[in-house]
């Protein structure tokens, strides 16, 4: 589909804008998409954690730490939930998921600690771990830690079908864009025609077609015809023949 040269300024402007308008919307969306689930999982992973805290209680004062770790069994399995650690005020591990083992980052922690940080466990991934304290921290905190790959994986296929979207209506804007310039460029190819035609002294297919718009391309047609044929062509702009 070829486009006129007067015109090819013009839409390279207008793919310029679309692509403009399809970059800054998908950089919000993602940063949309991103902010909006992270969020979500951590606060979603805090209520976990409290609800363990507030379940501990009466199982930390029974000292039934075989019911406080089936309590915590049930709990990973919720998607994306990867490990779950209770400890006491002494930092002792009361209760947890690793296997075989714990690993040193997590050892060496705070256990008094429930701000919310990530973590990179060697042979486990990486993670964002959140915390809740037991009895305001008197009898301990609850751990609880997110497969940050999972929140990826999630906000990743979320943004994914916004992307998709974007990137139809982009190409059909693109295609769209190209088909109304050729539709405005065409009278000036018809113009261009009649005027080869009329430099070569020949007559134009479509002559009586261009003579006969009431536009600016018609309106040059017969300034042509005026300027060419000087006074016999002034009937032609008056519309008197």
């Amino acid at each position: 589909m070829k486009v006129q040269k007067l015109f090819q300024k013009t839409l390279f402007g207008v793919f310029s804008l679309f692509g403009l308008i399809g970059l800054s919307t998908s950089v919000l969306n993602v940063y949309t998409v991103d902010t909006h689930l992270s969020d979500e999982y951590v606060s979603n992973s805090r209520d976990i954690a409290k609800t363990i805290a507030d379940s501990s209680v009466d199982i930390m004062l029974n000292r039934d730490l075989a019911a406080l770790q089936s309590l915590i069994d049930q709990f990973v399995e919720i998607q994306g939930i990867k490990y779950i650690y209770i400890r006491n005020e002494d930092g002792e591990f009361l209760a947890h998921t690793f296997v075989p083992g714990i690993p040193t980052e997590i050892l060496e922690s705070d256990p008094s600690s429930t701000d919310t940080v990530e973590r990179s466990l060697p042979g486990m991934g990486d993670f964002v771990e959140v915390g809740s304290p037991i009895l305001a921290g008197v009898a301990g905190a609850v751990h609880v830690g997110m497969d940050t790959g999972l929140i990826a994986l999630k906000i990743q296929r979320a943004i994914g079908r916004q992307i998709y979207l974007i990137a139809i209506v982009f190409v059909a804007g693109v295609l769209g864009a190209i088909w109304f310039v050729n539709l405005a460029a065409k009278p000036m190819g018809d113009l261009l025609a009649y005027a080869t035609a009329m430099a070569r002294d020949e007559s134009a297919e479509d002559e009586k077609d261009v003579l006969g718009r009431d536009d600016e391309v018609g309106q040059l047609a017969r300034l042509m015809v005026y300027f060419a044929r000087g006074d016999k062509a002034a009937g032609i702009i008056d519309g008197r023949s």
